[in-house]
């Protein structure tokens, strides 16, 4: 498979990830010190379990114990947001980045504002923002939440579990289609991805200080660390329902029916996982019991 096209899917979860980064929830105890969980109901012949993930991450941070070796392979699928081993679905969300109206990106900015992107893609990145004018703009808020890490090839959890099932024969799926992740990447407003971007390029050190601080939190696997962390953003309430509770809401009748079928190995961002509208809660109001495992 061709490693760039899956690492191109990994910035779009993680730009996701920083644009649905506000949770006005706490975590219970136990939800905090765990990010597996294992899925059980009388009327489930196997368990299934569920794990929150980074969706990129530089190598050496790279969360897999022996609790989740051999959760994994209890299971006969692997289910990500999106299907991670369908060549469409990734060329999709390739295609997808790019700008189909023919405007540039340096339209979306004033000049001033584009010199400010401009510089930090020529000094942070080695790289010239030409190759860049047909892109969306969000499409850049991946790129620069990539930078964020210190390492210059970062680990994709969805391209690394993949590569695990192809070797244990496991099937590969997804959650959402390419078409409703890039829908919700896409109808953000201009002005809230402007602004955003801006920030990052002005003060970039802010980002890696924070997202530090949430490979910290994520290694100590702990959820209410990590939920301090995301509810610091700035993301506005209805931004917040559509990029995690909606998409929460709407997975659930998606995993139940994948669990009726076989045990399933679910892993997707873990901002996803704790709340009352975290898919935890809504499993457990489902009937299902789901204990976190160590």
């Amino acid at each position: 498979m061709n490693k760039p096209i899956p690492l191109v899917a990994g910035m779009l979860l993680a730009a996701l990830s920083c644009f649905a980064q506000v949770k006005k929830t706490t975590a219970s105890k136990a939800e905090a010190n765990s990010l597996l969980w294992k899925i059980t109901r009388q009327d489930l012949k196997q368990p299934s379990f569920l794990l929150g993930t980074i969706h990129l991450i530089c190598p050496e941070d790279f969360l897999w114990t022996a609790a989740m070796e051999e959760s994994f392979h209890q299971c006969r699928e692997v289910c990500f947001e999106l299907d991670m081993d369908d060549p469409a679905t990734l060329m999709a969300v390739a295609a997808g980045m790019t700008n189909p109206d023919g405007k540039t990106l340096k339209e979306y900015f004033t000049a001033e504002q584009y010199l400010k992107i401009e510089s930090f893609i020529r000094d942070s990145m080695g790289m010239s923002v030409g190759m860049f004018q047909n892109m969306r703009p969000a499409s850049l808020q991946g790129l620069f939440a990539s930078k964020a890490l210190p390492c210059a090839e970062p680990l994709s959890y969805e391209a690394k579990l993949t590569e695990q099932a192809a070797d244990a024969h496991m099937e590969v799926t997804g959650l959402e289609t390419a078409a409703e992740q890039l829908a919700l990447f896409y109808n953000m407003p201009e002005d809230t991805v402007v602004a955003t971007l801006l920030k990052m390029a002005t003060d970039f050190s802010e980002e890696q200080a924070k997202f530090d601080t949430l490979v910290m939190a994520y290694k100590n696997q702990d959820l209410s660390g990590i939920q301090k962390i995301i509810r610091a953003s700035e993301t506005s309430k209805g931004e917040l329902e559509e990029f995690l509770d909606e998409r929460n809401k709407k997975w659930i009748e998606r995993m139940e029916e994948r669990m009726e079928q076989r045990p399933v190995f679910f892993a997707v961002g873990a901002g996803h996982l704790p709340g009352i509208y975290g898919i935890i809660t809504l499993l457990r109001k489902k009937g299902y019991t789901v204990q976190a495992v160590r």
